[in-house]
């Protein structure tokens, strides 16, 4: 991979489905910090609302990314990269769902894979399996997605930090002893 254009003093909480992600985000804003939303499901969320099923917004996989991607990119856009802010999943992580869907991408999602150096990427290890109206992978297919997720990033050089299962706040606190 390329070098990546800008340095940000951004972390990246992720990993595959059912890791912990938004409850460790969720601690992080309680204790002060700046953390974006995860945009995947939040438009999920935002089509339920106007009245769509999952099936209708999950049934054209390539629109569905290419949403998430754009809202991605956006958000991306307006950060301040001097700012420590933790990001809910981060752009690779949209190369790896496009990977595990399989996907073609275009040249600007590897652009804009390229665009930032995160701070940090954290990934955390597996949770034990619950699926919600939004998170619908079996076991063998979130497995697969948080390898991907893995290579994804060993791609660039990002530094990794895989974070054990702790309690929630213990992994916050490991987090934030290791930025």
């Amino acid at each position: 991979m390329k070098h990546k254009e800008i340095i940000t003093n951004w972390c990246v909480i992720t990993g595959g489905p059912c890791t912990g992600k938004t409850t460790v985000i969720e601690l992080l804003a309680k204790r002060g910090y700046k953390t974006t939303i995860e945009h995947a499901r939040h438009y999920i969320d935002t089509q339920i609302i106007q009245g769509r099923t999952f099936e209708e917004i999950r049934a054209n996989k390539k629109e569905f990314q290419e949403t998430v991607l754009n809202m991605q990119i956006e958000e991306e856009g307006k950060l301040d990269v001097n700012e420590l802010v933790f990001l809910d999943r981060a752009l690779p992580d949209v190369l790896a769902y496009y990977q595990f869907l399989g996907l073609e991408y275009d040249t600007r999602l590897i652009e804009q894979c390229n665009k930032y150096c995160y701070k940090k990427v954290f990934i955390l290890d597996l949770l034990p399996l619950v699926n919600d109206y939004a998170r619908r992978e079996d076991e063998a297919e979130r497995i697969r997605i948080h390898n991907l997720i893995i290579s994804v990033y060993e791609t660039y050089p990002c530094p990794i930090v895989h974070v054990p299962i702790l309690p929630p706040n213990e992994r916050v606190d490991f987090i934030l002893k290791n930025i």
